[in-house]
């Protein structure tokens, strides 16, 4: 039998969670506004203009966007669950704008697969690249995410603080503090035209900027949750050691070497050592916010600002 019906308390508008919900709602963005038409050119003159050029260079591209795009349905569906144990009105109107972006982000890379890559590869006379191929999620990728749902679809089973320690490990520190962060910092950075071996993709950047910044306030409101459990009660202990577990696998996504050049000084872009000592840099702050009682979470408006962010 369901629980029944108890009117919920007012809302705490100085709360975090009702701050980052003001937050989302206030920095509310379309992906379906964002101008993809320079993409196609940019990378339509690059492949032309390439002296060498062939469809494994193109899946090297391909790769991150189908992992990125894959991944954001994941999360999609997997939320779920936490919105539904969930007490506190103010959690729950966060949760909801989450939920909402999360499926702004996989629209956003949906779209760009029909609308540049396809048409991409349509101009060339190439076959469609399928987005949900099998080859382009690895092992530990796929593990990753399973991990993540079970961490998820248990508090449905048996909700406890621990449990939920866990599923914010799982999603909020580690699927999107430090595999999405790291990878959107990496592919912004990469095609943001600093690099003149890679093309200027102003598109992809604007969607990984506004991305990256609605999963700033996610992870915030995740280190918010876990500090809280801590202080409540739960072994920091558990935080170091679940996100510690999963660390193996973010690694074996980070350096899927299957569509990278034989040679790494051939690889374009930013190169392992500058992501890596990004992700270990934000891991590190954050894990000394969650566990430290004196250390804070930043607050919502540092969570979301970056560089190019408007």
């Amino acid at each position: 039998m369901p629980p029944e019906y108890i009117p919920t308390d007012m809302m705490d508008r100085e709360s975090r969670s009702n701050r980052y919900y003001r937050n989302a709602v206030e920095r509310h963005w379309d992906p379906g506004e964002i101008d993809l038409e320079a993409d196609v050119e940019n990378l339509l003159e690059y492949i032309e203009g390439a002296t060498s050029y062939d469809r494994g260079d193109w899946d090297r591209t391909l790769n991150g966007i189908a992992k990125f795009g894959a991944g954001e349905d994941a999360v999609t569906e997997d939320l779920a669950p936490l919105a539904t144990v969930l007490e506190d009105i103010d959690d729950q109107l966060f949760l909801t704008t989450q939920l909402y972006e999360e499926a702004k982000h996989a629209d956003f890379f949906d779209r760009y697969w029909r609308e540049v890559i396809w048409t991409v590869e349509d101009e060339l006379g190439w076959e469609r690249s399928n987005p949900r191929a099998d080859r382009w999620f690895n092992d530990p990728y796929v593990e990753l995410f399973d991990r993540n749902r079970a961490a998820q679809y248990r508090l449905l089973e048996e909700d406890t603080p621990e449990n939920r320690a866990k599923a914010y490990c799982h999603y909020h520190l580690t699927v999107e503090g430090i595999l999405a962060q790291t990878g959107y910092y990496g592919m912004q950075t990469s095609y943001g035209g600093e690099f003149e071996d890679l093309p200027h993709l102003p598109g992809l950047v604007e969607g990984f900027t506004k991305i990256r910044s609605d999963e700033g306030r996610h992870v915030g409101f995740g280190m918010n949750q876990l500090k809280k459990l801590v202080r409540d009660g739960v072994d920091p202990q558990l935080v170091e050691e679940t996100v510690s577990e999963l660390l193996p696998l973010v690694q074996g996504i980070t350096e899927d070497e299957r569509f990278q050049p034989d040679d790494a000084d051939d690889q374009p872009g930013l190169d392992d050592g500058e992501l890596a000592a990004y992700a270990v840099e934000k891991h590190t702050d954050r894990m000394q916010q969650i566990t430290d009682a004196t250390a804070d979470v930043p607050d919502v408006d540092e969570l979301v600002q970056l560089d190019g962010d408007d």
